[in-house]
């Protein structure tokens, strides 16, 4: 084994693609993560550059790597029993609130978000003002991970 590979670990996920289609395989994570203690989450990789990132394809004959363009990636739905939100640091601690979000596709999400803001800077205005673009909606089918730049409309709801 070569001294320059770096071990990575598979995360299983499904992408909905700006141009409609869904595309099942697995994203490359690594051990350790630059940003916090632990490994590196799909959203920590998903926000820490811009442009392209690798991943591989299940779908048809032998898998393959492509590279999509985060820019027309919409959301990420994440297909493993590990919830990867929950190892947000301060997740008990978030304010959590009951959101419907629509998509740039059409598309309508009803779950519930995490403000990581302190008392009084935790309404959804806050959250929707976050630096990060890839950011997590807990849902009643499961854990996804959406662009804020494909938002088209974000609102409290109580029907999550």
């Amino acid at each position: 084994m070569s001294e320059f590979r770096i071990e990575k670990r598979r995360a299983e996920a499904a992408l909905t693609l700006t141009t409609g289609p869904t595309v099942t395989g697995c994203f490359f994570l690594s051990g350790s993560s630059a940003s916090h203690s632990g490994p590196e989450r799909v959203a920590d990789l998903l926000n820490a550059e811009t442009g392209f990132f690798p991943f591989e394809l299940n779908a048809g004959s032998a898998p393959h790597t492509v590279l999509y363009n985060r820019t027309q990636l919409l959301l990420v739905t994440l297909l493993e029993q590990t919830v990867e939100a929950q190892l947000e640091p301060g997740y008990t601690l978030a304010t959590e609130r009951a959101i419907r979000m629509l998509m740039s596709n059409g598309h309508a999400l009803v779950g519930r978000v995490r403000i990581y803001r302190p008392s009084g800077r935790d309404r959804l205005s806050d959250y929707a003002r976050a630096a990060e673009i890839f950011r997590y909606v807990e849902t009643a089918a499961g854990t996804v991970i959406v662009n804020a730049d494909h938002i088209v409309e974000l609102r409290e709801t109580n029907e999550a």
